[in-house]
């Protein structure tokens, strides 16, 4: 079956999938709750209702000279839209900036200190947590916000002991891009290459230049590099003049399901029960007066 999940710009977003029945069985509309178009008091009746959000967390950073600064975020929001049609969890508007210093050396890439990205995320999710909302995915688009989100992560949850945090990267669930041999799967081999390439020509076609596609030879290592120290182009992976829209689409199904299946079931998850715990589960966390003794 051919359906379609409107896009962020009011575009559907093609997909294999069968969203009416999908969405049945994970609790969604087969529309996106896009937090941004809703009134304060739809707000804070659907945080009341789901009590959940989705928060897409992207970059601006060069992706080879076929692809748009914007990938990561474009992909990501595309995948959060469609989880959000599936489980009616609603998604905020996408953070677009990243930690991305390492992709400097080439032009139009914006990046944030994994220090800001952490405070910029403690702001968004402790006004959505005013807002009502407990529970908090941070679906990730670009590897190198890991650390900071994982921080951010658990900063929270110890702050706010009645909530959940969890940062996500959708595309780390599932085996998709190794199936065929385009891609070598594991650690950063993953940048403006195959995989990337395809889910674009799904996506936007209109912003991919094919003509101008190139490859590199995604050899893995121990250590991490700046991209200008590995690639002349921006490119890191093989065969991208092979992408296609077709397997992109198959990939972007993928990732919009396994998040779905995913968020679905984390939304639902029972909370441990809190005569496990030594101190108090809801509420603030006490913290002694620093004069005060054991």
């Amino acid at each position: 079956m051919t359906a379609a999940v409107p896009g962020a710009d009011s575009r559907p977003v093609p997909t294999g999938l069968d969203v009416p029945a999908l969405a049945d069985e994970l609790g969604g509309s087969g529309l996106p709750v896009r937090w941004e178009e809703l009134t304060w008091q739809q707000a804070e009746s659907t945080a009341a209702a789901r009590n959940a959000v989705i928060i897409p967390v992207g970059a601006t950073e060069q992706h080879g000279p076929h692809l748009p600064l914007a990938v990561d975020t474009l992909i990501c929001r595309a995948v959060a839209d469609g989880v959000s049609a599936l489980t009616g969890v609603p998604v905020v508007p996408p953070l677009s900036f990243g930690v991305s210093a390492s992709h400097g050396d080439f032009g139009g890439t914006v990046a944030l200190r994994p220090e800001t990205m952490i405070a910029v995320v403690e702001d968004v999710i402790d006004s959505l947590y005013a807002s009502g909302v407990r529970q908090f995915i941070l679906l990730n688009g670009h590897i190198w916000n890991n650390g900071a989100l994982d921080v951010s992560a658990e900063k929270l949850r110890v702050r706010h002991r009645d909530a959940r945090v969890r940062a996500l990267g959708y595309v780390t669930m599932y085996p998709g891009p190794e199936v065929n041999g385009h891609v070598q799967y594991g650690r950063a081999l993953m940048h403006a290459n195959f995989f990337e390439t395809s889910v674009m020509l799904h996506l936007h076609p209109e912003l991919v230049h094919m003509e101008k596609a190139t490859s590199h030879i995604d050899v893995d290592s121990f250590w991490d590099y700046r991209m200008d120290q590995v690639s002349e182009t921006g490119v890191w992976g093989r065969d991208v003049g092979d992408a296609d829209a077709k397997h992109g689409g198959e990939e972007f199904d993928r990732c919009v399901l396994t998040t779905a299946r995913a968020v679905s079931a984390a939304v639902g998850e029972p909370w441990p029960d809190p005569t496990h715990r030594p101190g108090p589960t809801h509420g603030p966390a006490r913290v002694p007066h620093p004069g005060a003794t054991a």
